[in-house]
């Protein structure tokens, strides 16, 4: 080969990403499962930080890598027809979201490498061995940093309306999360001087008869615990929150843009750009249970004044000089 022919090929090896050229070499486009709980149209824009992180690493939709999307549509219980479809067409990995999602793809396969997004405690309900080593097929980012996390929220509602003593607690019983968020907001209602009422929902036709045992017992300020389910139907629960006049706290920053009072939580745009780099390593050879699961890094606190204000309450400055975004 001539000198001039060998520096042409050698800066398009350099220039071609390494993931691309993987694929130029074995002549087979990778294919990942996308598996939702939700719609297409609920919070698209996590899916775009998912293909953000992605492109970032050299792969493109439908050039070098190939993506099948299902989508549960709010139905539960179609994600174990949904996994097992994806089994079906041989992907070489599924990407899911949040506990249920990760919990049917698991369910459905234990050697097709599982990439989950946002799944709280991951260990704690047993979906890994531990976060060094989470062993089997899945790995992923968790969805949250412990259940601290939960013990925070509830920290900053008080810091909000310093006088309340009677908090509701609305949970999910179906997802395994919430039975270990429970117990860890009771540890924390007790040095905070709270009484807490745990109320469930399994689902949206629940919501109501939750609302009117929170009136009941003469609840003072609610908190949320982080649930596809309610993060589906936010505007609905905030709604019922300012009907109520209870200030409530979430997890998720979508539920304050809906008209909730303050939300602390994960990034889950950050989880969702950064779960792309396991899609990469695996696709690289990787195994999953040698790859371990990163806890989240960016958190945020924001705090909706509009309804602050509708609901009688001064936030206290230096909770506002704290918070990451103030919605006016």
């Amino acid at each position: 080969m001539r000198r001039r022919e060998f520096i042409i090929l050698l800066a398009s090896a350099t220039a071609c990403p390494l993931a691309a050229r993987a694929q130029q070499q074995s002549g087979k486009v990778p294919r990942i499962g996308y598996l939702r709980a939700m719609s297409p149209s609920d919070r698209p824009s996590q899916l775009d930080a998912f293909r953000q992180g992605l492109r970032e690493l050299g792969w493109r939709e439908g050039q070098n890598i190939g993506i099948d999307y299902r989508y549960a549509e709010g139905r539960f219980d179609r994600l174990p027809d949904l996994a097992a479809d994806l089994v079906r067409l041989k992907v070489d990995l599924i990407v899911a979201e949040g506990t249920q999602g990760v919990t049917a793809a698991r369910n459905a396969t234990g050697t097709i490498p599982i990439v989950m997004t946002t799944v709280r405690d991951p260990v704690g309900i047993g979906l890994i061995a531990s976060l060094a080593r989470p062993g089997g097929n899945v790995t992923g980012m968790s969805g949250s940093a412990g259940l601290e996390i939960v013990a925070k929220q509830l920290e900053l509602l008080k810091e909000t309306v310093p006088g309340i003593r009677r908090v509701a607690t609305l949970s999910n019983p179906a997802n395994a999360y919430h039975q270990l968020a429970i117990r860890e907001v009771n540890v924390a209602a007790r040095s905070l001087g709270v009484q807490l009422q745990v109320l469930e929902a399994r689902g949206p036709n629940e919501l109501d008869g939750a609302f009117a045992a929170m009136a009941r017992e003469r609840a003072e300020a609610l908190l949320v615990v982080s649930d596809v389910i309610f993060n589906n139907h936010r505007a609905r629960l905030a709604d019922l929150a300012a009907r109520s006049r209870l200030p409530a706290a979430y997890g998720v920053r979508e539920s304050v843009e809906a008209g909730g009072l303050m939300s602390y939580g994960t990034s889950f745009l950050d989880l969702y750009r950064r779960s792309a780099a396991y899609v990469d390593k695996i696709l690289k050879g990787a195994k999953p249970a040698d790859l371990p699961v990163e806890q989240p890094t960016k958190f945020e606190l924001v705090i909706n004044l509009k309804t602050a204000r509708a609901l009688g309450l001064t936030v206290p400055p230096a909770l506002l000089a704290r918070a990451d975004e103030v919605i006016e």
